[in-house]
């Protein structure tokens, strides 16, 4: 039976959301495309009617991923202007660290996406490239476009690897886990600090 374009439309929604969460759980190579199929409630021969091998499906699913914490990140943003600080108090948060199946994807794949294929790669640096770009643009203007640039490169590099760190030992170490976000946080805003005060302006602004 022919299925109509607004079903197949949410087969597709449905398939990325189930391999979205699934993927950032367990990993890519953890589960398999029956896992996701049956998560979504559908078949695994429906899964291939929309995505031609798992590589493509789970490209896919990291930006959809990528897209659904980007809407959170304005929403939590709203009217306001965040500052640099505001970006870092939110990106090394224990509730960052505590969102494993609905967080970024970025914090929970970058140690496998080398592993995929180059369409994850792909995907991955464009999403690390937007998070940057929003990092660059809390900082303050007369800061020279370069150094944004690093200090915000390293920012998210920094973030992703903490949140890593803090996940893989929070379940027997907790203190530790959050002294991991914590002093990764702080060293960040001192490394922005010392820009601040290289250039002469006060280490708060």
């Amino acid at each position: 039976m022919r299925v109509s374009k607004e079903k197949a439309d949410a087969n597709r929604r449905a398939l990325l959301q189930a391999a979205s969460k699934l993927f950032r759980e367990k990993g890519v190579d953890g589960v398999g495309v029956a896992e996701v199929a049956k998560a979504a409630g559908l078949t695994h021969g429906a899964l291939y009617a929309h995505f031609p091998s798992k590589d493509a499906l789970a490209a896919e699913a990291f930006s959809a991923g990528f897209a659904g914490s980007m809407a959170g990140m304005r929403a939590w943003a709203g009217d306001r202007h965040p500052t640099f600080e505001d970006y870092l108090d939110a990106l090394f948060s224990a509730g960052m660290r505590d969102r494993l199946g609905t967080g970024c994807p970025m914090t929970a794949s970058a140690s496998e996406a080398a592993r995929q294929g180059p369409a994850v790669s792909d995907r991955f640096a464009k999403a690390f490239n937007e998070e940057v770009a929003i990092v660059e643009g809390s900082l303050h203007p007369g800061m020279p476009a370069a150094a944004k640039r690093q200090l915000a490169v390293a920012s998210v590099a920094a973030q992703i690897g903490a949140i890593a760190v803090a996940r893989a030992v929070a379940k027997t170490d907790l203190p530790l886990s959050d002294e991991v976000l914590h002093a990764t946080r702080e060293t960040i805003k001192l490394a922005r600090c010392v820009e601040n005060e290289n250039r002469g302006e006060s280490p708060t602004r």
